[in-house]
């Protein structure tokens, strides 16, 4: 089974490696991309976009945004497809690390847990997948898109904020063991 080979594999090195290489991107991505659209002076930013849950709010905060926001808006979701893995990769690796070195129940645990920040690029992956549905054609998009879209934004922060709670249990689990050695 996937999660008895997790126990073992990859090892701690690899899990380091690729842990360091994900946050390189997150943090590249949103130093480049994501603060200066975050900064653009628009009224409305991507996070009302994707919790909009409907075209009227849509159709609103593309006026604000104009063609030009649009175009910046489009190529920020479209830089997100690589920000997933400068999210979900860490996470990944970094539970899985961090559960090896506990033993119990919790390492069970935790290899489910492990799982949580790929399952939120997945939906990740469905929500800018929608997202794009409405920068590309506005306003012809189906009126059950930016609900589409808000639900699995939803739903993806929901299973990012579960490994990143279960994260901080395990690295203080591992403090508290490696301290009482």
């Amino acid at each position: 089974m996937i999660l008895e080979k997790l126990k073992k594999t990859p090892s701690d090195l690899i899990l380091l490696i690729i842990a360091a290489i994900g946050i390189i991107i997150l943090l590249v991505i949103n130093m480049l991309v994501f603060e200066p659209l975050a900064n653009s002076g628009f009224v409305y930013g991507i996070l009302d976009f994707e919790f909009a849950w409907n075209k009227d709010q849509i159709l609103v905060i593309f006026a604000d945004w104009d063609s030009s926001g649009i175009i910046l808006q489009a190529n920020g979701v479209y830089w997100d497809f690589l920000y997933i893995i400068g999210y979900s990769v860490p996470l990944f690796a970094l539970i899985l690390l961090f559960t090896r070195k506990l033993s119990g129940k919790i390492v069970d645990i935790g290899l489910y847990m492990s799982l949580t920040p790929l399952v939120a690029g997945i939906f990740d992956l469905v929500e800018n997948i929608n997202l794009l549905i409405m920068l590309n054609d506005t306003p012809n998009f189906a009126s059950f898109v930016p609900l589409t879209a808000s639900i699995t934004a939803f739903i993806k922060f929901g299973f990012l904020l579960v490994g990143a709670i279960f994260f901080l249990v395990v690295l203080v689990l591992t403090l508290i063991k490696r301290f009482k050695k």
